[in-house]
């Protein structure tokens, strides 16, 4: 059983790379990836530790990608596998999008505060254990400040887009993430494709697009999967040619309900798809550890 899609405290995960290695080796997990959001700063931590515990894995990342107004109310999620977080053009770039969030964070203080909700910026900084501070970190702060009950509702009340203190943020596009992650020596799947687009005809008609431009897969088993979705998926990979992955999108504690590697209880993903990763990477690439 394997998981490729798992965040750490580096983005808006609970447990540190090392610990969800930890995790892994406990539930048996032959194959890991850390991909936190727009950063790759738990990377190193993380493949050192699954040398140490004997288990495959693979740098990663995951990116927000822009889209244009016909898509505007979707997300478009793109994973990076085996690329190397010390490349220079894409330091460069996940700067900029860092850039984009601690101003992002700036607007939704100064919207909260406008409403009569007022946090401390200290409080919030103190919730995220490393750099990167983000909406969950304001979201248990609100709980904390008594604002609202729930993480769920402060995203609901306030957060969410649509809401008062929503505010957008500097994306990469999709051909840009793309572009980055292959120049740094990555492979680039679609995360959960279907909150991009829920029509399988359209969603196979972009996925053709991206795939010209050089998308490598997409991410067929996810915790947010039904059944019917995850065939639907790996119905399109066969007929393109993508390859597939998948994982449960663990956050630890933000997140009970999805477990490591078991997502909702509906994931068991075979070792297979962590071998075909790692061949298409290829043996000499560093950043694909293979046990």
């Amino acid at each position: 059983m394997i998981d490729l899609h798992m965040h750490s405290t580096f983005s808006d995960g609970s447990e540190t790379p090392e610990q969800l290695v930890a995790s892994a080796r406990q539930l048996g997990l032959t194959a890991i990836a850390l991909t936190d959001h727009d950063n790759m700063a738990g990377v190193p931590e993380f493949m050192d530790a699954c040398r140490r515990e004997g288990i495959t894995a693979f740098s990663g990342v995951e990116i927000s990608a822009a889209l244009d107004e016909e898509y505007a109310a979707s997300t478009l999620h793109i994973l990076g596998y085996g690329l190397d977080p010390y490349n220079q053009q894409l330091r460069e770039l996940l700067g900029r999008v860092l850039d984009g969030r601690a101003w992002r964070n700036e607007q939704i203080m100064a919207k909260l505060a406008k409403i009569g909700v007022a946090l401390d910026w200290g409080a919030v900084q103190a919730l995220a254990t490393e750099d990167v501070v983000g909406r969950p970190h304001i979201a248990k702060a609100l709980v904390n400040g008594n604002y609202v009950f729930t993480l769920q509702e402060a995203f609901d009340r306030y957060l969410a887009k649509g809401a008062p203190a929503y505010v957008d943020r500097y994306r990469l596009g999709p051909e840009e993430a793309i572009e980055m992650i292959k120049g740094a020596g990555g492979l680039t799947f679609i995360a959960h494709p279907f909150t991009w687009i829920n029509d399988e005809a359209r969603l196979e008609q972009e996925l053709r697009h991206l795939q010209r431009l050089g998308l490598a897969g997409i991410e067929a088993y996810h915790s947010d999967h039904n059944t019917e979705e995850m065939v639907a998926l790996l119905r399109i990979a066969k007929k393109t040619g993508l390859m597939v992955s998948g994982g449960s999108d663990f956050h630890g504690a933000s997140k009970p309900l999805i477990r490591l590697g078991r997502g909702r209880g509906n994931l068991n993903i075979a070792y297979a798809r962590a071998h075909a990763l790692a061949e298409a990477l290829g043996r000499d690439n560093p950043w694909a550890y293979v046990s």
